[in-house]
């Protein structure tokens, strides 16, 4: 029987007499005929990684103490063998043999018992092993230790990225800008309490083949609120101690634009909206790239900032917002989803949205001739919030480990491409 849960593999070992074979002496998990040999944890690298995790799971010192700290995981508490060296000594070997069952009957209690904090809130007796199959970008940082907990206070949460863990992962992570077109390069076969993560940042307009991945996923992570697992680009945070910070502005109206298409949405607009009004335009797209430092002392200069997404769709409000716009200290020009839409995410006086005008004459007019008065208005979200981004993917993925009690069990999605298109 393959030991697994949250009830700790101590008790089913016991209730089996069986040795987990990541723990305990390696016994190969059973295959399914025609199915890949999944490498064994074998490496030193692997082998310290889960034994970093038993350290995590091992927590009781009493159990310790009355069981023999150098017992194997998953055995019997070692027996006392003071009974044997008694011999014939009828009294001391009753109390002997008083001693070695109040010992063990104790020591069962650490494996029955959950402890008492578990009583008040009831969690995983053991971390999550979160496996990322490739990592979403190019560069990979560092994921060794408990990155989740030092790094964002995430507790009981472990990344990992070497495969030969894949048969003791709870969850693997797919981010789709990684995977290959066929499955040739994904496992073939998981176990039964293994969940899928698909995991994607780009809009629909932006993500192809999908329709080669149904049946395949148990959860989703985007930027859609509706997903599984809700990763958005950035989000308004209370803060009591905010005050309202306006940079000093030097030109009207700026925008960064790296990619440039003339079929865009957003190409037809600031073509329309530039009869009007001077825009200062940087990025890849008008030959002026800023560095990373130079972005928001760059845009902050600006009154207003066109935060024009590359597509339009359900939820995909991006950087352009959170960053380049109200992290910056300028007023956001959204094109995107509906205003009501961004209402979800932010207040609805602190931007302005394409369509509350009935021509781009009519929006040019507006930022041309607003009062200092009014512009302030903008900036009063400032009075209460700051601004959160996410940019650094293992705090992401540390996610999962937030929502996944509240997950849901035995899912799949049968098509994930008429989902993320709806």
């Amino acid at each position: 029987m393959w030991c697994r849960g949250s009830a700790g593999r101590g008790l089913c070992q016991l209730q089996h007499g069986r040795k987990d074979p990541l723990w305990g002496q390696d016994e190969a998990k059973p295959q399914k005929r025609g199915s890949p040999q999944v490498p064994q944890p074998s490496s030193s690298g692997a082998r310290a990684h889960a034994h970093r995790l038993l350290a995590q799971q091992r927590g009781a010192a009493r159990c310790q103490l009355v069981t023999g700290g150098d017992s194997q995981p998953g055995s019997m508490p070692r027996v006392s063998l003071l009974p044997r060296l008694l011999g014939g000594r009828p009294a001391l070997k009753a109390v002997a043999i008083a001693v070695v069952l109040a010992t063990t009957l104790w020591s069962l209690s650490c494996f029955l018992s959950p402890p008492q904090a578990s009583r008040e809130a009831p969690q995983r007796m053991e971390p999550l092993l979160v496996l990322v199959w490739e990592w979403p970008t190019k560069q990979v940082p560092n994921v060794s230790g408990d990155v989740c907990r030092e790094l964002y206070g995430i507790t009981g949460c472990w990344l990992t990225m070497e495969r030969q863990l894949l048969h003791w992962a709870d969850v693997v992570v797919f981010p789709h800008t990684r995977l290959q077109p066929s499955r040739d390069s994904l496992p073939k076969d998981r176990p039964p309490w293994q969940s899928w993560v698909w995991v994607s940042l780009e809009s629909p307009s932006n993500t192809k083949a999908l329709a080669g991945w149904n049946q395949t996923f148990n959860w989703v992570m985007t930027y859609r609120r509706d997903s599984d697992i809700f990763i958005p680009y950035g989000k308004l945070v209370p803060n009591r101690s905010a005050t309202v910070n306006i940079p000093a502005k030097t030109n009207l109206v700026s925008w960064v634009i790296s990619n440039y298409h003339r079929t865009q949405k957003r190409a037809e607009v600031y073509k329309n909206l530039s009869r009007y009004l001077q825009v200062n335009i940087y990025g890849k797209a008008n030959k002026k790239p800023l560095c990373k430092d130079c972005l928001l002392p760059t845009t902050s200069k600006s009154k207003f900032y066109l935060a024009f997404e590359n597509s339009i769709h359900q939820d995909y409000i991006t950087e352009k917002l959170w960053r380049n716009a109200l992290m910056a200290g300028t007023v956001p020009v959204v094109l995107g989803p509906p205003r009501a839409n961004y209402e979800q995410f932010v207040p609805a006086d602190s931007f302005i949205h394409v369509d509350d005008f009935s021509s781009l004459e009519e929006l040019a007019t507006f930022l041309k001739t607003m009062n200092s008065s009014r512009y302030r208005q903008f900036f009063a979200w400032q009075r209460r919030y700051s601004v959160k981004l996410y940019t650094d993917w293992r705090e992401r993925i540390c996610t999962i480990c937030s929502t996944y009690p509240s997950l849901p069990r035995g899912r799949i999605y049968p098509d994930l491409e008429s989902w993320f298109n709806t």
